[in-house]
């Protein structure tokens, strides 16, 4: 029988300070190669490239062909996988995973890959998305006398598959996908191989590339297999599932995509990383446009454009360059605060965004400030950025989201909350701008951020804008809340 070794280490989780950004659940990364040379050391390196999609944890699976050994545990990547950690992760095949929670709390127990022994030996999964249909499929696993030790729907994907009939891994995939419903891009390891899957609604990104050692690797962005060398790179298509083993590449259509696409938006205006490309689309040259768009839509007189950064960067180079008004630095960022395990004072805890940004006084100081973000989602950071900018001498502050106004929740893997929790859903834009303190407040159009993306109708485009417009592309009625089934595994 092959093995499974299990190693997960455990340490506390970590926290940040005042951001209102909506939150990605996670990104993946498959890697097969031909010699097992340095496997490991391959997946870090490609984790490390999609740590912007999830820093509450990250874990390895490798097999060798015989066993999988995993190493799993709260924090970042780099603290995650240190030298020694990595040393006994050897084999030929690997799966990442890094974590960012939308079902299941931010618990040790809910830390990827999940790994399992089955009677067709190990197997190891990481998920990227949200199922919506989780506590139908987790009380028929109760009723067939599984017992579940997690509160994650990646678990019950992992058990569904295990107790698959099927004569391959392939088959015991394809029988069990018509069962999910909602987003999921996937990566599992077996024995002998890498298996990547995606929805047939295509709401997470996946691609596969070739490495130059003559082996594969499948991540949730293009960045990542540009770390690695990869080239050949194409996705993974919806509803299709791709097996790497070693020099071998095998594609299989196992559902027919959906009818209706629903590729999320979120992806261009702020998740992916601004080197990525996805659906034939560089993300920073669409992120330009919609800054060219909201100057088209909502122009205002000012001196100086600054963007929040840094996923706002490029919409702020676009809005500078439509409307001639001068792009400068406003505010720089901390980027080494993100997530700390130190637990802040209240004195610290007071001063909120200024933990995170700083204000360049002399780029602001007697000038009127358009100031870019990507999304207004709970409110709580748009104010004190306002008055950091207004407090470093600003005349005019005004604001200019290049998103439209986010009034419903999303249940396919973004944790922005629930209606209630959203500022746009409870205040209209004019009392969410005196809310804030801005002398002008503008979100951009569906119409003109679909344009940007580049498609006319946004209603063909093939992406879904549920949380703009309320319209899910399949029915949501069953879905759960994050901490759902946190009650009974407390």
């Amino acid at each position: 029988m092959k093995r499974l070794d299990v190693t997960a280490a455990h340490g506390p989780a970590g926290g940040s300070p005042s951001d209102d950004s909506p939150k990605e659940e996670c990104g993946i990364l498959g890697i097969s190669t031909p010699h097992g040379d340095g496997v490991a050391q391959l997946a870090f390196f490609g984790l490390f490239a999609l740590q912007h999609r999830g820093q509450e944890a990250a874990g390895l699976a490798v097999s060798d062909g015989q066993r999988v050994r995993i190493h799993k545990q709260p924090g970042l990547v780099s603290n995650v996988f240190t030298r020694e950690a990595l040393a006994p992760l050897v084999g030929y095949h690997a799966i990442g995973h890094t974590r960012y929670s939308t079902t299941g709390g931010s618990n040790d127990r809910n830390i990827q890959p999940f790994v399992v022994e089955t009677m067709h030996g190990p197997l190891a999964l990481a998920h990227n998305g949200n199922i919506v249909n989780t506590s139908s499929l987790r009380d028929e696993l109760l009723s067939r006398g599984f017992g579940l030790t997690a509160t994650s729907d990646s678990e019950v994907m992992t058990l569904m598959l295990a107790a698959a009939g099927g004569q391959t891994w392939e088959d015991r995939i394809e029988r069990t996908l018509p069962a999910w419903k909602g987003a999921f891009s996937l990566v599992l390891v077996t024995g002998d191989r890498v298996l990547a899957v995606r929805d047939p609604w295509g709401f997470r990104p996946l691609s596969v590339g070739r490495l130059p050692s003559g082996g594969h690797a499948v991540a949730s962005e293009t960045c990542a297999l540009e770390t690695l060398g990869c080239v050949e790179v194409s996705e993974v298509a919806p509803g299709e599932i791709v097996t790497l083993q070693g020099a071998e590449l095998r594609r299989r259509q196992a559902l027919t995509p959906a009818a209706k696409q629903a590729r999320c938006t979120f992806e261009f205006v702020y998740f992916s990383r601004p080197d990525s490309e996805w659906d034939g689309r560089n993300v920073h040259a669409v992120r330009e446009r919609l800054g060219v768009k909201l100057a088209d839509e909502s122009g205002v007189e000012a001196d100086v454009v600054i963007p929040v950064p840094d996923s706002s960067i490029p919409a702020a180079i676009g809005y500078s360059r439509a409307s001639g008004v001068p792009f400068n630095d406003g505010l720089i960022k901390n980027r080494y605060i993100g997530r700390t395990f130190i637990e802040p004072s209240q004195e610290i805890r007071e001063r909120g965004v200024a933990l995170k940004y700083n204000a360049l006084a002399q780029n602001l100081a007697g000038r009127r400030v358009i100031m870019l973000d990507d999304s207004l989602v709970r409110g709580t950071t748009a104010g004190p950025l306002v008055k950091l900018v207004r407090d470093a001498g600003a005349t005019e502050v005004h604001v200019r989201i290049t998103c439209p106004p986010i009034v419903h929740a999303c249940h396919f893997g973004v944790d922005m909350g629930h209606d209630g929790d959203l500022m746009s859903a409870r205040l209209d834009v004019d009392e969410i701008r005196e809310h804030i303190g801005a002398d002008s407040l503008a979100f951009l159009s569906l119409e003109g951020m679909m344009q940007a993306i580049g498609y006319e109708d946004p209603a063909t485009s093939g992406y879904c804008n549920a949380c703009f417009t309320g319209d899910y592309p399949i029915a949501v009625a069953d879905a759960q809340a994050k901490l759902a089934f946190e009650g009974v595994l407390a």
